[in-house]
């Protein structure tokens, strides 16, 4: 089952057929990602609705109210190679190859709505930085009371230059506007996604593509259940909240994007996520 918020409502599509919800029962968009059994109150939002021709893609919005999106870094060996390559010269190398082993996970504030776009907007490149890449990560959406009762796809846009000079300049790196972009949609799921499900990219330029790659779930090093209940400890989340789980593909150091890229990241039980560099 599939959530989206869309321009005239909330669509929810079960087994590819579309159910749209009345405007008493979308109107809220905080009230339904907070409720602990989402696809429960999903199953009662279409009981006995007659299924509708769905929507067009340019009628999504970021599955996002006032949610606060979160982020966890080194959770795959990938991410732990690229962050020590980049930070060596500021003597930062060996911060990230600790956390990659340690117990307690990197966990930082990623976003809020007002810096978030859906599929389809404009994610953006700091002008006071030279090497800037997507991170594309698959997302838990996180009820207030600690339940993972979806999953969309995020990309978490980065300055890798600015984080390498300084770990502590991340923040920097990490949270701008444009920084962020969710979607297409939510899947609402009340099992855990696959070890072999596949996170992919291609980022297009010039219509061409300049860099294509894929990993799987399997190559996530921590449990999602356990990066949420670290996010937890001490912090509370009334209408729920956003986590992103880590990237663990990295395109090449020559690498940055440009004014114009398309970056196109899919989950299959998901979907594709599309946007374009302004």
């Amino acid at each position: 089952m599939r959530l989206f918020r869309t321009k005239t409502g909330c669509v929810v599509e079960q087994a590819w057929q579309y159910f749209r919800a009345d405007k008493a029962d979308w109107a809220d968009w905080d009230a339904l990602l907070a409720q602990e059994d989402l696809a429960g109150t999903l199953r009662g939002l279409i009981a006995g609705r007659e299924p509708v021709a769905g929507f067009h893609q340019t009628e999504l919005l970021a599955p996002i109210g006032t949610q606060e999106v979160w982020a966890a870094g080194v959770t795959y060996y990938r991410s732990r190679g690229a962050r020590m390559e980049e930070s060596k010269d500021a003597g930062g190398g060996s911060f990230y190859d600790r956390v990659y082993s340690a117990e307690r996970p990197e966990l930082f504030f990623k976003s809020t709505a007002s810096r978030t776009v859906g599929t389809g907007g404009e994610v953006r490149i700091r002008a006071d930085s030279a090497w800037n890449v997507p991170e594309p990560e698959l997302t838990l959406l996180v009820s207030p009371g600690g339940l993972i009762t979806g999953y969309t796809i995020g990309n978490d846009m980065s300055s890798r230059d600015i984080e390498g000079e300084n770990p502590l300049y991340l923040p920097q790196a990490k949270v701008y506007d444009g920084s962020c972009a969710l979607g297409p949609g939510i899947l609402v799921a009340e099992e855990p996604l696959a070890a072999s499900t596949e996170i992919a990219i291609e980022i297009e330029r010039a219509g061409q593509i300049e860099f294509a790659g894929k990993t799987a779930l399997t190559e996530l090093k921590r449990d999602p259940k356990t990066l949420v209940e670290y996010l937890l400890r001490d912090n509370s989340f009334p209408v729920g909240c956003f986590l992103m789980t880590g990237t663990g593909i990295v395109p090449p150091s020559t690498f940055t994007l440009a004014g114009g890229d398309l970056i196109r990241i899919t989950i299959e039980p998901i979907g594709m996520l599309e946007n374009v560099v302004g």
